[in-house]
Protein backbone atom coordinates (compact mmCIF):
# COMPACT_ATOMS: atom_id res chain seq x y z
CA UNK A 1 0.00 0.00 0.00
CA UNK A 2 1.39 3.42 -0.95
CA UNK A 3 2.16 5.88 1.82
CA UNK A 4 0.46 9.23 1.58
CA UNK A 5 2.57 12.29 2.36
CA UNK A 6 1.91 13.84 5.76
CA UNK A 7 1.23 17.18 4.10
CA UNK A 8 -1.52 15.61 2.02
CA UNK A 9 -3.06 14.01 5.11
CA UNK A 10 -3.14 17.42 6.80
CA UNK A 11 -4.69 19.01 3.70
CA UNK A 12 -7.40 16.33 3.52
CA UNK A 13 -8.29 16.62 7.22
CA UNK A 14 -8.36 20.41 6.96
CA UNK A 15 -10.79 20.26 4.04
CA UNK A 16 -13.04 17.56 5.50
CA UNK A 17 -16.35 18.50 7.10
CA UNK A 18 -16.98 15.98 9.87
CA UNK A 19 -20.60 17.08 10.29
CA UNK A 20 -21.23 16.34 6.62
CA UNK A 21 -19.50 12.96 6.89
CA UNK A 22 -21.25 11.86 10.10
CA UNK A 23 -24.64 13.09 8.87
CA UNK A 24 -24.55 10.36 6.22
CA UNK A 25 -24.78 7.83 9.06
CA UNK A 26 -26.97 9.50 11.66
CA UNK A 27 -29.04 12.65 11.97
CA UNK A 28 -27.28 15.40 13.91
CA UNK A 29 -28.76 18.36 15.76
CA UNK A 30 -26.79 21.49 16.57
CA UNK A 31 -26.60 22.26 20.27
CA UNK A 32 -24.45 25.23 21.10
CA UNK A 33 -21.05 24.80 19.52
CA UNK A 34 -21.57 21.04 19.04
CA UNK A 35 -23.72 18.53 17.26
CA UNK A 36 -25.42 15.57 18.92
CA UNK A 37 -27.32 12.55 17.70
CA UNK A 38 -27.86 8.83 18.12
CA UNK A 39 -24.71 6.79 17.89
CA UNK A 40 -24.18 5.10 14.50
CA UNK A 41 -22.19 2.31 16.16
CA UNK A 42 -24.80 0.89 18.56
CA UNK A 43 -28.55 0.99 19.12
CA UNK A 44 -29.74 3.62 21.58
CA UNK A 45 -32.89 5.54 22.40
CA UNK A 46 -31.30 8.61 23.97
CA UNK A 47 -28.73 10.48 21.83
CA UNK A 48 -25.27 10.15 23.37
CA UNK A 49 -23.11 10.83 20.31
CA UNK A 50 -21.20 14.13 20.31
CA UNK A 51 -19.43 15.81 17.38
CA UNK A 52 -16.95 18.69 17.65
CA UNK A 53 -17.13 20.34 14.22
CA UNK A 54 -14.18 22.66 14.87
CA UNK A 55 -11.63 20.06 15.98
CA UNK A 56 -13.31 17.33 13.89
CA UNK A 57 -13.71 14.88 16.76
CA UNK A 58 -16.52 12.49 17.74
CA UNK A 59 -17.29 10.53 20.90
CA UNK A 60 -20.12 8.33 22.13
CA UNK A 61 -20.84 8.24 25.86
CA UNK A 62 -22.77 4.99 25.37
CA UNK A 63 -20.31 2.69 23.60
CA UNK A 64 -17.21 4.87 24.26
CA UNK A 65 -16.03 4.94 20.66
CA UNK A 66 -14.34 8.11 19.52
CA UNK A 67 -11.67 9.67 17.36
CA UNK A 68 -11.19 12.12 14.54
CA UNK A 69 -12.78 12.36 11.11
CA UNK A 70 -10.26 9.91 9.64
CA UNK A 71 -11.02 7.33 12.33
CA UNK A 72 -14.73 7.74 11.74
CA UNK A 73 -14.35 7.00 8.03
CA UNK A 74 -12.15 3.99 8.80
CA UNK A 75 -14.82 2.63 11.16
CA UNK A 76 -17.93 3.13 9.08
CA UNK A 77 -16.46 2.47 5.63
CA UNK A 78 -14.29 -0.46 6.77
CA UNK A 79 -11.16 1.15 5.31
CA UNK A 80 -7.53 1.28 6.36
CA UNK A 81 -5.82 4.62 7.02
CA UNK A 82 -4.80 5.19 3.40
CA UNK A 83 -8.24 4.23 2.17
CA UNK A 84 -9.87 6.68 4.59
CA UNK A 85 -7.63 9.52 3.46
CA UNK A 86 -8.38 8.73 -0.19
CA UNK A 87 -12.12 8.49 0.57
CA UNK A 88 -12.13 11.95 2.13
CA UNK A 89 -9.88 13.31 -0.60
CA UNK A 90 -12.37 12.15 -3.25
CA UNK A 91 -15.32 13.57 -1.36
CA UNK A 92 -13.81 16.99 -0.70
CA UNK A 93 -11.77 17.18 -3.93
CA UNK A 94 -8.31 17.37 -2.38
CA UNK A 95 -5.30 16.17 -4.44
CA UNK A 96 -3.18 13.54 -2.70
CA UNK A 97 0.57 13.02 -3.04
CA UNK A 98 2.34 9.78 -2.18
CA UNK A 99 5.76 8.97 -0.75
CA UNK A 100 8.17 6.84 -2.73
CA UNK A 101 7.26 3.16 -2.41
CA UNK A 102 8.41 -0.04 -4.02
CA UNK A 103 8.17 0.06 -7.83
CA UNK A 104 5.74 -2.88 -7.83
CA UNK A 105 3.38 -1.25 -5.30
CA UNK A 106 3.47 2.09 -7.09
CA UNK A 107 2.86 0.38 -10.42
CA UNK A 108 -0.18 -1.45 -8.99
CA UNK A 109 -1.58 1.79 -7.55
CA UNK A 110 -1.08 3.66 -10.81
CA UNK A 111 -2.69 0.86 -12.80
CA UNK A 112 -5.72 0.87 -10.54
CA UNK A 113 -6.05 4.65 -10.91
CA UNK A 114 -5.82 4.34 -14.69
CA UNK A 115 -8.60 1.74 -14.67
CA UNK A 116 -10.83 4.14 -12.75
CA UNK A 117 -9.94 6.89 -15.22
CA UNK A 118 -10.77 4.66 -18.19
CA UNK A 119 -14.20 3.87 -16.72
CA UNK A 120 -14.86 7.53 -15.92
CA UNK A 121 -14.00 8.61 -19.45
CA UNK A 122 -16.15 5.79 -20.86
CA UNK A 123 -19.06 6.99 -18.73
CA UNK A 124 -18.68 10.49 -20.16
CA UNK A 125 -18.50 9.00 -23.67
CA UNK A 126 -21.76 7.06 -23.16
CA UNK A 127 -23.48 10.07 -21.57
CA UNK A 128 -22.61 12.29 -24.50
CA UNK A 129 -24.03 9.81 -27.01
CA UNK A 130 -27.32 9.52 -25.12
CA UNK A 131 -27.94 13.25 -25.29
CA UNK A 132 -26.87 13.82 -28.89
CA UNK A 133 -29.73 15.53 -30.78
CA UNK A 134 -30.64 12.95 -33.44
CA UNK A 135 -29.05 9.49 -33.29
CA UNK A 136 -30.21 8.66 -29.78
CA UNK A 137 -33.76 10.05 -30.01
CA UNK A 138 -35.40 6.58 -29.93
CA UNK A 139 -33.52 5.72 -26.71
CA UNK A 140 -34.58 8.95 -25.05
CA UNK A 141 -38.14 8.20 -26.14
CA UNK A 142 -37.82 4.78 -24.51
CA UNK A 143 -36.76 6.40 -21.23
CA UNK A 144 -39.63 8.87 -21.45
CA UNK A 145 -41.99 5.96 -22.09
CA UNK A 146 -40.78 4.40 -18.83
CA UNK A 147 -41.61 7.68 -17.11
CA UNK A 148 -37.96 8.62 -16.51
CA UNK A 149 -37.24 12.30 -16.92
CA UNK A 150 -34.02 13.79 -18.24
CA UNK A 151 -32.84 15.15 -14.87
CA UNK A 152 -33.07 11.77 -13.14
CA UNK A 153 -31.36 10.03 -16.06
CA UNK A 154 -28.50 12.52 -15.77
CA UNK A 155 -28.30 12.08 -12.01
CA UNK A 156 -27.69 8.34 -12.52
CA UNK A 157 -25.43 9.16 -15.50
CA UNK A 158 -27.29 6.94 -17.96
CA UNK A 159 -25.68 6.63 -21.35
CA UNK A 160 -25.82 5.00 -24.76
CA UNK A 161 -23.21 2.71 -26.24
CA UNK A 162 -23.10 3.28 -30.01
CA UNK A 163 -21.34 -0.07 -30.44
CA UNK A 164 -18.15 1.41 -31.82
CA UNK A 165 -15.80 4.31 -31.31
CA UNK A 166 -15.14 3.95 -27.57
CA UNK A 167 -12.01 1.81 -27.85
CA UNK A 168 -10.57 4.02 -30.57
CA UNK A 169 -11.20 7.15 -28.51
CA UNK A 170 -9.65 5.56 -25.40
CA UNK A 171 -6.58 4.43 -27.37
CA UNK A 172 -6.13 7.98 -28.62
CA UNK A 173 -6.03 9.08 -24.96
CA UNK A 174 -3.25 6.62 -24.15
CA UNK A 175 -5.12 3.65 -22.68
CA UNK A 176 -3.85 0.21 -23.70
CA UNK A 177 -5.99 -2.67 -24.90
CA UNK A 178 -4.95 -4.59 -21.79
CA UNK A 179 -6.35 -1.82 -19.58
CA UNK A 180 -9.56 -1.58 -21.58
CA UNK A 181 -10.09 -5.34 -21.44
CA UNK A 182 -9.39 -5.32 -17.69
CA UNK A 183 -12.42 -3.10 -17.12
CA UNK A 184 -14.65 -4.71 -19.75
CA UNK A 185 -14.59 -1.93 -22.33
CA UNK A 186 -12.89 -3.97 -25.08
CA UNK A 187 -13.52 -7.54 -26.18
CA UNK A 188 -10.90 -10.13 -27.10
CA UNK A 189 -10.76 -8.79 -30.67
CA UNK A 190 -10.08 -5.27 -29.45
CA UNK A 191 -13.50 -3.88 -30.38
CA UNK A 192 -16.05 -2.17 -28.16
CA UNK A 193 -17.41 -4.71 -25.69
CA UNK A 194 -20.95 -3.30 -25.59
CA UNK A 195 -23.08 -3.20 -28.70
CA UNK A 196 -25.87 -0.64 -29.21
CA UNK A 197 -27.26 -0.63 -25.67
CA UNK A 198 -28.61 1.60 -22.91
CA UNK A 199 -25.85 1.97 -20.33
CA UNK A 200 -26.26 2.04 -16.53
CA UNK A 201 -22.97 2.99 -14.84
CA UNK A 202 -22.31 0.97 -11.67
CA UNK A 203 -20.58 2.79 -8.83
CA UNK A 204 -18.91 1.76 -5.59
CA UNK A 205 -19.79 3.26 -2.22
CA UNK A 206 -17.52 6.22 -2.97
CA UNK A 207 -19.35 6.97 -6.20
CA UNK A 208 -16.52 5.81 -8.49
CA UNK A 209 -17.62 3.96 -11.62
CA UNK A 210 -16.46 0.34 -11.45
CA UNK A 211 -18.42 -1.18 -14.33
CA UNK A 212 -21.60 -1.04 -16.38
CA UNK A 213 -24.88 -2.81 -16.94
CA UNK A 214 -26.21 -2.58 -20.49
CA UNK A 215 -29.81 -3.13 -21.65
CA UNK A 216 -30.56 -4.56 -25.07
CA UNK A 217 -32.26 -2.15 -27.47
CA UNK A 218 -32.30 -4.22 -30.70
CA UNK A 219 -33.30 -7.79 -31.37
CA UNK A 220 -30.20 -8.39 -33.53
CA UNK A 221 -27.88 -7.60 -30.62
CA UNK A 222 -24.89 -10.02 -30.71
CA UNK A 223 -24.71 -10.13 -26.92
CA UNK A 224 -27.04 -12.58 -25.22
CA UNK A 225 -29.28 -11.49 -22.44
CA UNK A 226 -31.63 -8.55 -22.01
CA UNK A 227 -29.15 -7.14 -19.49
CA UNK A 228 -25.39 -7.67 -19.73
CA UNK A 229 -22.86 -6.63 -17.11
CA UNK A 230 -19.22 -5.74 -17.48
CA UNK A 231 -17.00 -8.81 -17.09
CA UNK A 232 -15.80 -9.23 -13.52
CA UNK A 233 -12.26 -8.00 -12.95
CA UNK A 234 -10.04 -5.98 -10.66
CA UNK A 235 -12.73 -3.41 -9.87
CA UNK A 236 -16.11 -4.99 -10.64
CA UNK A 237 -17.59 -7.83 -8.56
CA UNK A 238 -21.32 -8.21 -9.14
CA UNK A 239 -21.98 -9.84 -5.76
CA UNK A 240 -20.64 -6.74 -3.99
CA UNK A 241 -22.55 -4.08 -5.96
CA UNK A 242 -25.75 -2.45 -4.75
CA UNK A 243 -27.01 -0.21 -7.54
CA UNK A 244 -27.66 3.35 -6.41
CA UNK A 245 -26.07 2.99 -2.97
CA UNK A 246 -23.73 5.95 -3.46
CA UNK A 247 -26.79 8.18 -3.97
CA UNK A 248 -28.96 6.53 -1.31
CA UNK A 249 -26.45 6.36 1.58
CA UNK A 250 -27.45 9.59 3.27
CA UNK A 251 -31.19 8.86 3.04
CA UNK A 252 -30.72 5.30 4.31
CA UNK A 253 -28.78 6.50 7.35
CA UNK A 254 -31.10 9.43 8.02
CA UNK A 255 -34.31 7.42 7.71
CA UNK A 256 -32.80 4.26 9.25
CA UNK A 257 -34.26 2.00 6.55
CA UNK A 258 -33.39 0.64 3.13
CA UNK A 259 -35.59 -0.82 0.42
CA UNK A 260 -33.89 -3.44 -1.74
CA UNK A 261 -35.44 -3.93 -5.18
CA UNK A 262 -34.46 -5.99 -8.20
CA UNK A 263 -33.96 -3.63 -11.09
CA UNK A 264 -31.97 -0.50 -11.83
CA UNK A 265 -34.99 1.25 -13.32
CA UNK A 266 -36.91 0.54 -10.11
CA UNK A 267 -34.27 2.45 -8.15
CA UNK A 268 -34.30 5.34 -10.61
CA UNK A 269 -38.10 5.59 -10.75
CA UNK A 270 -38.46 5.47 -6.96
CA UNK A 271 -35.84 8.15 -6.42
CA UNK A 272 -37.53 10.30 -9.04
CA UNK A 273 -40.81 9.89 -7.13
CA UNK A 274 -39.12 11.12 -3.95
CA UNK A 275 -38.37 7.77 -2.29
CA UNK A 276 -34.62 7.92 -1.74
CA UNK A 277 -33.48 5.06 0.57
CA UNK A 278 -33.55 2.45 -2.20
CA UNK A 279 -30.94 0.21 -3.83
CA UNK A 280 -31.03 -2.73 -6.22
CA UNK A 281 -29.39 -6.12 -5.85
CA UNK A 282 -29.22 -6.29 -9.66
CA UNK A 283 -31.46 -9.31 -10.02
CA UNK A 284 -29.82 -11.47 -7.35
CA UNK A 285 -30.50 -12.34 -3.75
CA UNK A 286 -28.70 -10.36 -1.07
CA UNK A 287 -25.12 -11.48 -0.53
CA UNK A 288 -22.82 -11.30 2.48
CA UNK A 289 -21.15 -8.25 0.92
CA UNK A 290 -24.52 -6.52 0.42
CA UNK A 291 -25.61 -7.16 3.99
CA UNK A 292 -22.29 -6.01 5.39
CA UNK A 293 -22.46 -2.75 3.42
CA UNK A 294 -26.08 -2.05 4.35
CA UNK A 295 -25.38 -2.92 7.98
CA UNK A 296 -23.10 0.10 8.23
CA UNK A 297 -26.11 2.31 7.54
CA UNK A 298 -29.22 0.61 8.96
CA UNK A 299 -30.61 -2.60 10.41
CA UNK A 300 -34.08 -2.19 8.87
CA UNK A 301 -34.56 -3.74 5.43
CA UNK A 302 -37.57 -3.94 3.11
CA UNK A 303 -37.15 -6.54 0.35
CA UNK A 304 -39.16 -6.14 -2.83
CA UNK A 305 -38.49 -8.81 -5.45
CA UNK A 306 -40.72 -10.32 -8.13
CA UNK A 307 -43.70 -12.39 -6.97
CA UNK A 308 -42.70 -15.38 -9.15
CA UNK A 309 -40.95 -18.45 -7.76
CA UNK A 310 -37.47 -17.13 -8.55
CA UNK A 311 -38.30 -13.87 -6.82
CA UNK A 312 -39.58 -15.73 -3.77
CA UNK A 313 -36.39 -17.77 -3.59
CA UNK A 314 -34.27 -14.63 -3.85
CA UNK A 315 -36.32 -13.00 -1.11
CA UNK A 316 -35.96 -16.04 1.16
CA UNK A 317 -32.20 -16.31 0.70
CA UNK A 318 -31.69 -12.61 1.25
CA UNK A 319 -33.93 -12.33 4.29
CA UNK A 320 -32.49 -15.39 6.02
CA UNK A 321 -28.99 -14.03 5.58
CA UNK A 322 -30.00 -10.59 6.88
CA UNK A 323 -31.98 -11.97 9.84
CA UNK A 324 -28.96 -14.01 10.92
CA UNK A 325 -27.02 -10.74 10.97
CA UNK A 326 -29.56 -9.11 13.30
CA UNK A 327 -31.58 -7.15 10.74
CA UNK A 328 -35.28 -6.36 11.05
CA UNK A 329 -36.51 -7.64 7.69
CA UNK A 330 -39.86 -7.07 6.02
CA UNK A 331 -41.18 -8.04 2.62
CA UNK A 332 -43.05 -5.81 0.19
CA UNK A 333 -45.20 -8.00 -2.05
CA UNK A 334 -46.36 -6.53 -5.35
CA UNK A 335 -49.09 -7.92 -7.62
CA UNK A 336 -47.80 -10.31 -10.32
CA UNK A 337 -46.30 -8.48 -13.28
CA UNK A 338 -45.97 -5.18 -11.39
CA UNK A 339 -42.57 -3.64 -10.66
CA UNK A 340 -41.86 -0.76 -8.27
CA UNK A 341 -41.12 1.36 -11.34
CA UNK A 342 -44.69 0.82 -12.54
CA UNK A 343 -46.21 2.56 -9.50
CA UNK A 344 -43.43 4.49 -7.74
CA UNK A 345 -45.64 7.16 -6.19
CA UNK A 346 -47.38 4.68 -3.89
CA UNK A 347 -44.31 2.73 -2.88
CA UNK A 348 -43.83 4.37 0.52
CA UNK A 349 -47.41 3.47 1.42
CA UNK A 350 -46.76 -0.14 0.45
CA UNK A 351 -44.03 -0.27 3.07
CA UNK A 352 -46.58 0.33 5.82
CA UNK A 353 -48.27 -2.93 4.84
CA UNK A 354 -45.06 -4.92 4.45
CA UNK A 355 -44.99 -8.46 5.85
CA UNK A 356 -42.69 -9.31 8.71
CA UNK A 357 -40.02 -11.95 8.15
CA UNK A 358 -41.93 -14.59 10.11
CA UNK A 359 -45.29 -13.87 8.49
CA UNK A 360 -43.76 -14.14 5.02
CA UNK A 361 -41.83 -17.32 5.85
CA UNK A 362 -44.89 -19.04 7.31
CA UNK A 363 -47.07 -17.97 4.37
CA UNK A 364 -44.57 -19.24 1.81
CA UNK A 365 -44.16 -22.56 3.65
CA UNK A 366 -47.95 -23.03 3.65
CA UNK A 367 -48.31 -22.16 -0.02
CA UNK A 368 -45.47 -24.45 -1.10
CA UNK A 369 -46.50 -27.45 0.97
CA UNK A 370 -48.12 -30.43 -0.75
CA UNK A 371 -50.81 -30.83 1.89
CA UNK A 372 -52.08 -29.52 5.22
CA UNK A 373 -49.86 -31.77 7.34
CA UNK A 374 -46.69 -30.81 5.51
CA UNK A 375 -47.63 -27.14 5.76
CA UNK A 376 -48.02 -27.45 9.52
CA UNK A 377 -44.70 -29.25 9.98
CA UNK A 378 -42.76 -26.76 7.84
CA UNK A 379 -44.33 -23.71 9.50
CA UNK A 380 -43.77 -25.18 12.97
CA UNK A 381 -40.03 -25.51 12.24
CA UNK A 382 -39.87 -21.84 11.31
CA UNK A 383 -41.77 -20.75 14.41
CA UNK A 384 -39.74 -22.99 16.73
CA UNK A 385 -36.63 -20.90 16.08
CA UNK A 386 -38.37 -17.59 16.83
CA UNK A 387 -38.65 -15.82 20.14
CA UNK A 388 -42.00 -14.50 21.30
CA UNK A 389 -42.92 -11.20 19.67
CA UNK A 390 -45.90 -9.48 18.02
CA UNK A 391 -44.56 -10.69 14.65
CA UNK A 392 -44.49 -14.29 15.87
CA UNK A 393 -48.01 -14.05 17.24
CA UNK A 394 -49.18 -12.66 13.92
CA UNK A 395 -47.51 -15.55 12.08
CA UNK A 396 -49.19 -18.08 14.42
CA UNK A 397 -52.58 -16.49 13.70
CA UNK A 398 -51.89 -16.79 9.97
CA UNK A 399 -51.07 -20.47 10.36
CA UNK A 400 -54.15 -21.08 12.47
CA UNK A 401 -56.45 -19.32 10.01
CA UNK A 402 -55.02 -20.99 6.90
CA UNK A 403 -55.02 -24.50 8.37
CA UNK A 404 -58.03 -24.08 10.67
CA UNK A 405 -56.05 -25.37 13.66
CA UNK A 406 -57.75 -26.29 16.97
CA UNK A 407 -56.81 -24.42 20.16
CA UNK A 408 -54.91 -27.36 21.68
CA UNK A 409 -52.64 -27.45 18.63
CA UNK A 410 -51.90 -23.75 18.98
CA UNK A 411 -50.82 -24.36 22.58
CA UNK A 412 -48.07 -26.60 21.26
CA UNK A 413 -46.72 -23.73 19.14
CA UNK A 414 -45.77 -21.62 22.17
CA UNK A 415 -42.17 -20.37 21.90
CA UNK A 416 -39.55 -22.20 23.91
CA UNK A 417 -37.66 -20.22 26.52
CA UNK A 418 -34.42 -20.47 24.59
CA UNK A 419 -35.84 -19.62 21.17
CA UNK A 420 -34.17 -16.72 19.46
CA UNK A 421 -35.02 -15.21 16.13
CA UNK A 422 -31.42 -14.22 15.59
CA UNK A 423 -29.05 -11.76 17.10
CA UNK A 424 -31.00 -9.75 19.63
CA UNK A 425 -30.46 -6.02 19.66
CA UNK A 426 -27.61 -5.09 21.94
CA UNK A 427 -28.91 -3.45 25.11
CA UNK A 428 -28.14 0.18 25.52
CA UNK A 429 -24.90 0.40 27.44
CA UNK A 430 -24.77 2.31 30.73
CA UNK A 431 -22.25 5.12 31.15
CA UNK A 432 -18.82 3.82 32.01
CA UNK A 433 -18.03 4.15 35.70
CA UNK A 434 -14.51 5.38 36.35
CA UNK A 435 -12.58 4.87 39.55
CA UNK A 436 -12.15 8.09 41.52
CA UNK A 437 -8.46 8.37 40.73
CA UNK A 438 -8.90 7.65 37.04
CA UNK A 439 -11.73 10.15 36.83
CA UNK A 440 -9.62 12.83 38.51
CA UNK A 441 -6.85 12.33 35.97
CA UNK A 442 -9.23 12.22 33.02
CA UNK A 443 -11.15 15.33 34.07
CA UNK A 444 -7.90 17.25 34.63
CA UNK A 445 -6.69 16.31 31.15
CA UNK A 446 -10.12 17.17 29.72
CA UNK A 447 -9.77 20.65 31.20
CA UNK A 448 -6.34 21.01 29.57
CA UNK A 449 -7.78 19.98 26.20
CA UNK A 450 -10.55 22.56 26.51
CA UNK A 451 -8.38 25.38 27.92
CA UNK A 452 -4.88 25.79 26.52
CA UNK A 453 -3.95 28.19 29.34
CA UNK A 454 -3.99 25.25 31.76
CA UNK A 455 -1.26 23.37 29.91
CA UNK A 456 1.47 25.39 31.63
CA UNK A 457 0.11 24.12 34.97
CA UNK A 458 0.09 20.58 33.57
CA UNK A 459 3.71 21.04 32.47
CA UNK A 460 4.60 21.81 36.10
CA UNK A 461 3.36 18.33 37.01
CA UNK A 462 5.52 15.34 36.13
CA UNK A 463 4.23 12.18 34.49
CA UNK A 464 4.44 10.60 37.97
CA UNK A 465 1.39 12.64 38.95
CA UNK A 466 -0.62 10.38 36.64
CA UNK A 467 -1.17 6.67 37.30
CA UNK A 468 -2.64 5.63 33.96
CA UNK A 469 -0.04 4.99 31.24
CA UNK A 470 -2.40 6.26 28.54
CA UNK A 471 -2.86 9.48 30.49
CA UNK A 472 0.93 9.84 30.81
CA UNK A 473 1.31 9.45 27.07
CA UNK A 474 -1.38 12.05 26.44
CA UNK A 475 0.32 14.49 28.84
CA UNK A 476 3.42 14.14 26.65
CA UNK A 477 1.33 15.12 23.63
CA UNK A 478 -0.01 18.25 25.33
CA UNK A 479 3.22 19.29 27.04
CA UNK A 480 6.04 18.01 24.85
CA UNK A 481 4.33 17.81 21.45
CA UNK A 482 4.81 14.03 21.29
CA UNK A 483 3.24 12.30 18.28
CA UNK A 484 -0.41 11.36 18.63
CA UNK A 485 -1.47 7.88 17.50
CA UNK A 486 -4.98 6.57 16.98
CA UNK A 487 -5.41 5.51 20.61
CA UNK A 488 -4.46 8.98 21.83
CA UNK A 489 -6.71 10.66 19.28
CA UNK A 490 -9.59 8.57 20.58
CA UNK A 491 -8.74 9.71 24.12
CA UNK A 492 -8.60 13.34 22.95
CA UNK A 493 -12.09 12.96 21.48
CA UNK A 494 -13.39 11.55 24.76
CA UNK A 495 -11.76 14.29 26.85
CA UNK A 496 -13.06 16.97 24.51
CA UNK A 497 -16.61 15.61 24.80
CA UNK A 498 -16.36 15.22 28.60
CA UNK A 499 -15.18 18.80 29.05
CA UNK A 500 -18.18 20.05 27.10
CA UNK A 501 -20.74 17.73 28.72
CA UNK A 502 -19.55 18.37 32.28
CA UNK A 503 -18.98 22.12 31.68
CA UNK A 504 -15.39 21.97 32.95
CA UNK A 505 -14.27 25.58 32.99
CA UNK A 506 -10.76 26.94 33.50
CA UNK A 507 -11.24 27.50 37.24
CA UNK A 508 -12.40 23.91 37.71
CA UNK A 509 -9.42 22.75 35.69
CA UNK A 510 -7.04 24.59 38.00
CA UNK A 511 -8.66 22.90 40.98
CA UNK A 512 -8.36 19.46 39.36
CA UNK A 513 -4.66 19.97 38.64
CA UNK A 514 -4.12 21.06 42.26
CA UNK A 515 -5.91 17.89 43.40
CA UNK A 516 -3.43 15.83 41.36
CA UNK A 517 -0.57 17.69 43.03
CA UNK A 518 -2.16 17.14 46.46
CA UNK A 519 -2.58 13.41 45.78
CA UNK A 520 1.06 13.04 44.80
CA UNK A 521 2.28 14.89 47.91
CA UNK A 522 0.15 12.77 50.24
CA UNK A 523 1.51 9.61 48.66
CA UNK A 524 5.10 10.84 48.95
CA UNK A 525 4.60 11.51 52.66
CA UNK A 526 4.24 7.79 53.31
CA UNK A 527 7.69 6.46 54.09
CA UNK A 528 9.42 9.84 53.88
CA UNK A 529 12.10 10.62 56.48
CA UNK A 530 11.66 13.52 58.90
CA UNK A 531 13.43 16.14 56.82
CA UNK A 532 11.69 15.14 53.61
CA UNK A 533 8.34 14.92 55.39
CA UNK A 534 8.73 18.45 56.70
CA UNK A 535 9.40 19.73 53.17
CA UNK A 536 6.46 17.85 51.76
CA UNK A 537 4.14 19.12 54.47
CA UNK A 538 5.09 22.69 53.59
CA UNK A 539 4.30 22.06 49.90
CA UNK A 540 1.05 20.36 50.85
CA UNK A 541 0.01 23.34 52.96
CA UNK A 542 0.55 25.66 49.99
CA UNK A 543 -1.54 23.44 47.72
CA UNK A 544 -4.35 23.29 50.24
CA UNK A 545 -4.20 27.06 50.64
CA UNK A 546 -4.52 27.44 46.88
CA UNK A 547 -7.51 25.10 46.91
CA UNK A 548 -9.05 27.12 49.74
CA UNK A 549 -8.62 30.31 47.73
CA UNK A 550 -10.57 28.73 44.84
CA UNK A 551 -13.45 27.66 47.09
Amino acid sequence: MSRIKDSSVRDVVAAADIVDVVSQRTALRKRGARYTGRCPFHEERTPSFSVNATDKLYYCFGCHRGGDVLRFVQEVENLDFVGAVEWLADRFRVPVEYEEVSPAAEQARQRRERLYQALEQATTFFERHLWEPDASAPVREYLAGRGLREEIAKEFRLGLSPGRGLVAKARERGFTLDELRAVGLANVRGNDYFSYRLIFPLADARGRVIGFQARRLREDDPLRGKYVNSPEGDLFKKSAVLYGLHLARQAVARQDRAAVVEGNTDVIALRQAGFEPVVAAMGTALTEAHVRELGRLTKRLYLCFDADAAGQDATLRGMELAVRQGFDVKVVTLPPGLDPADAPEGFDERLTGAESYLHYRVRIEIERAADRQEAFVRAREVLAAAEDSPERQEAVRLLADRLDLPRETLTGLAPSSGAARGAAPAPEQPPRLLAAGERLERDALAACVAHEALRRQLEALSSDHLDDELHRRFRAVLVDGAPEDGELTALRAELDARAERDAIDERTGTELLLRLRERKLRRDLHGADLARATELQAHLAKVRQALGDLA
